[in-house]
């Protein structure tokens, strides 16, 4: 069984999709890429913009401040029971404590992997996401494609991914709006009874926090798998 989950006020008919937004979605011009490196070009051109400076802004929220900060929060989860539960709760709160709220994330929910629920996160109608604790968005998380077809056939999907989701797990696909964003709490693989928190956040990727990856364990101390 797989649900698709929305707390917002939509309506999601699996016959044809009716959506009933109260927030404002942007409507993202299919030629995005080529506007804004036309204003990249003029802004560089007149001396208003630095384009070491534009680097470094897009490594720091693609490799450092994203992803990493999100991994720190599920290790924190692994390690401690009582945050987790936090966690689960309030997400905004919880996330909050670690100093990992901002724009694009001020309003978090968290949803947990088990053994017998397998959760994903998309954004239907555009590319809502936590900035704070994911960094950039893939562009695959943005595309028409994975919008549409997570939600209509997210086995699929998690397949194409290199994920075969059981058979008796449930998928359950969260909708990410203006309102509420979501992170996915994974599972913590085996083997990792002996790791510290830092170890365990470097195991955990942006891919498994969205959900269409999970967690691989760490190579054993011979190089193996």
């Amino acid at each position: 069984m797989d649900d698709y989950e929305h707390t917002d006020g939509h309506d999601h008919g699996h016959g044809g999709h009716h959506h009933h937004h109260d927030h404002d979605h942007q409507d993202v011009p299919a030629d995005i890429a080529l506007r804004v490196k036309a204003l990249e070009s003029v802004l560089v051109e007149k001396g208003m913009v630095d384009p070491a400076e534009l680097d470094e802004i897009v490594d720091r929220f693609e490799n450092r401040v994203g992803p990493r900060n999100g991994a720190r929060v599920v290790a924190r989860a692994w390690v401690d029971a009582e945050y987790r539960e936090r966690l689960l709760a309030d997400g905004s709160g919880a996330i909050g404590e670690l100093g990992y709220l901002g724009g694009q994330g001020e309003h978090m929910k968290v949803v947990a992997n088990t053994d017998r629920v397998h959760n994903v996160i998309v954004c239907t109608l555009c590319s809502c996401y936590p900035w704070p604790t994911l960094g950039l968005p893939p562009s695959w998380y943005k595309s028409s494609a994975y919008r549409a077809r997570a939600v209509i056939e997210p086995r699929e999907v998690l397949r194409e991914f290199g994920l075969d989701v059981p058979g008796d797990v449930e998928v359950r696909v969260w909708d990410s709006t203006a309102e509420i964003r979501y992170l996915v709490l994974p599972e913590r693989p085996a083997g990792t009874e002996d790791l510290t928190e830092e170890e365990l956040a470097e195991l955990v990727t942006r891919d498994s926090m969205i959900g269409v990856a999970t967690v691989p364990a760490p190579p054993s101390p011979g190089g193996g798998s």
